[in-house]
C-alpha cells in the first residue's frame, strides 16, 4: 500500500519507520528537515505529563518504553536509561502512567517545598543523536523524503492510498481543526557536570537533563504563544530556577538557548477518517508515546 506520511519530526519518523517495517511504499513530506523540527527542543525525558487521553497515553508509552529499552542497548541511537526525580508540591495519587514507566517508588522524605518524589529510570533520549539515528533508520528502510509545505492534504491524496497526518503544528490547520495551539517552549543548554541523575520539579516545571555532552534546563510552557525568538529574561529566570534545583549546575557554561513550538490539543488525536489517518497533538509528550502511536497508526492504516 503506498502511504504517504505529512510530518518529519519524531511522530511523522516513527510511523513512517513503522509503516516500512509493515511493508508499505511510504513517502515522508515535509517542508523542514528532522533535525529543524521542534522535536529536537525536546529534553528527551520519557514520561507522559497529564497527557490526555490518560488510558491511551499509558498505553503508548509502555508500548514506547520496550522499545526505548531495546534501543538503549544498541550504539549510537542517543538512548540510555537513567535514574532521577519528580519532585511534587502537592498530595496527589500516583499518576496512571507510573505501570507503563515501571518501577516508580514513592519518596516522601524530599522535604519541603515537596511533598514526595517519584523516583524512577526511565528512558533519558539525547533528541539530536536520536532524530540523526531514526532519520538513517527511515532512509534504510527505504522510505521516500519529499521536502515541501503543503497547504492541504488534497495535495498530496492523489499520490497515496491512505495519507497520515502527522505534521505536529501544522496537523490542525491541514485538519480543519482549530483546537490546536502553540504552547511555547523554552530552554537553556548548559555543559554537563557529570550529572547522574535527572530531576523534575512537576509543579514549577523547573527540570535539568543530563545528556553528557550537555544538559537541558527547562523550562517553559506558554500556551498560544509563536514567538521562536529566545527571550534573555527567561533564559535569566531558568538558570536560577535550575540552579536552585541542582546546586552543580549554577555555574555551568551556557551552550545555547532553543525554543519550540509544541503542538497543543486538549486530547492526542489518534483516528482515521476515510482515507486519512490523523496522529497529532502531542504538546510535550510526543517521545514519550511515538512508538505506541506508530504502532496504532499501522493498525489503523492496514486495518
Amino acid at each position: 500500500m503506498r502511504v504517504t506520511v505529512v510530518g518529519g519530526g519524531v511522530i511523522g519518523l516513527s510511523c513512517a519507520l513503522r509503516l516500512a517495517e509493515a511493508s508499505h511504499q511510504v513517502t515522508v513530506v515535509s517542508a523542514d528537515a528532522t533535525t529543524d523540527t521542534t522535536s529536537v527542543v525536546a529534553g528527551g525525558l520519557i514520561y507522559p505529563r497529564h497527557a490526555e487521553p490518560a488510558d491511551r497515553c499509558a498505553r503508548w508509552t509502555e508500548a514506547s518504553v520496550v522499545e526505548f529499552k531495546r534501543l538503549a542497548d544498541q550504539p549510537g541511537t542517543g538512548v540510555r536509561m537513567l535514574p532521577g526525580k519528580l519532585l511534587r508540591r502537592q498530595d496527589r495519587p500516583v499518576p496512571l502512567w507510573s505501570d507503563a514507566v515501571g518501577g516508580i517508588t514513592r519518596d516522601t522524605g524530599v522535604g519541603a517545598p515537596w511533598v514526595d518524589a517519584l523516583r524512577s529510570r526511565p528512558p533519558l533520549v539525547h533528541m539530536r543523536r536520536y532524530l540523526e539515528w531514526l532519520t538513517g533508520e527511515v532512509a534504510s528502510a527505504g522510505v521516500r523524503r519529499d521536502y515541501r509545505g503543503l497547504r492541504d492534504l488534497g495535495q498530496v491524496e492523489a499520490d497515496a492510498d491512505v495519507v497520515v497526518n502527522a505534521a505536529g503544528l501544522g496537523a490542525g490547520r491541514l485538519a480543519g481543526d482549530s483546537t490546536v495551539i502553540p504552547a511555547r517552549g523554552q530552554v537553556v543548554h548548559v555543559a554537563d557536570p557529570g550529572l547522574t541523575e535527572w530531576v523534575v520539579d512537576e509543579d514549577d516545571f523547573s527540570y535539568v537533563l543530563p545528556h553528557g555532552d550537555h544538559a537541558v534546563c527547562g523550562g517553559t510552557e506558554e500556551v498560544g504563544s509563536d514567538a521562536l525568538e529566545p527571550d534573555p529574561d527567561t533564559t535569566r529566570d531558568i538558570l536560577r530556577r535550575c540552579g536552585e534545583l541542582v546546586p552543580e549546575i549554577a555555574d555551568a557554561e551556557v551552550l545555547g538557548v532553543r525554543v519550540g513550538l509544541r503542538p497543543l490539543r486538549q486530547e492526542i488525536r489518534v483516528e482515521r477518517v476515510d482515507d486519512v489517518v490523523h496522529c497529532y497533538g502531542h504538546g510535550g509528550v510526543g517521545i514519550t508515546v511515538s512508538w505506541g502511536c506508530a504502532d496504532e497508526v499501522v493498525a489503523l492504516v492496514t486495518g
